[in-house]
């Protein structure tokens, strides 16, 4: 799938309205990468989305969203992240290439979930970014910032992933309503910071990240 030069100005003005600055190679990559999705959700059941545009908005643009909170809550330092469940890389493949000063490691359980999410790394050119096959259990490398995108419940996301996130690190979950049921489910050693709501432009629903960090007991 070849995107249409409307796409280009799409994104341009959507990055502009989120705060986010695309140089012209990195707008190239999102939208090879929205091409890559596409060609492979032909064999592969990547997303269940299908429509081009509706991946544009709901996939790519959502994801681009997440980028000025991640920069202001890391303070544009280089970290480690990984995004859990990450299926065909949304949000990490758009994180690792609007920063390329961070490393990304997507992991799913779905090996050809993973082997895409590599795939995209060569072909895109992102250094920064890699594809894991297995369980965020299984994870014991720390990273500073642990972030997930519709994959779990809070609780369950937490849990599953304590072991990678490094001391002194949070979470990142992408949610669309607030999920004031889950933030109350959560133990009580785990403390919600922040629940940042976002606009993202050109989808009309709730969408909000819930910021945690493990506390002492």
């Amino acid at each position: 799938m070849t995107a249409p030069p409307e796409f280009g100005d799409t994104l341009r003005a959507a990055a502009g309205q989120l705060g986010v600055a695309l140089d012209e190679a990195q707008q190239a990559r999102l939208l090879g990468y929205l091409g890559l999705i596409g060609k492979w959700n032909k064999v592969y059941n990547l997303t269940a989305l299908r429509d081009p545009a509706q991946m544009l908005s709901h996939h790519l643009i959502d994801s681009l969203a997440a980028i000025p909170p991640l920069l202001r809550q890391t303070g544009g330092r280089p970290v480690r992240l990984l995004d859990v469940g990450a299926g065909a890389g949304l949000p990490g493949v758009v994180i690792a290439t609007c920063c390329p000063h961070i490393q990304v490691t997507c992991i799913d359980t779905v090996a050809k979930k993973a082997a895409f999410v590599q795939q995209a790394a060569v072909e895109l050119k992102l250094p920064n970014l890699r594809g894991q096959h297995g369980r965020v259990e299984q994870v014991s490398e720390p990273h500073d910032v642990v972030t997930s995108r519709a994959f779990a419940s809070l609780v369950d996301f937490v849990s599953w992933s304590r072991a990678a996130l490094k001391p002194g690190g949070c979470w990142l979950a992408m949610k669309g309503k607030r999920p004031d049921d889950e933030i109350a489910a959560l133990p009580a050693d785990v403390a919600v910071f922040h629940v940042e709501q976002l606009a993202v432009p050109g989808l009309d629903a709730d969408r909000c990240i819930v910021w945690m960090r493990p506390v002492s007991a």
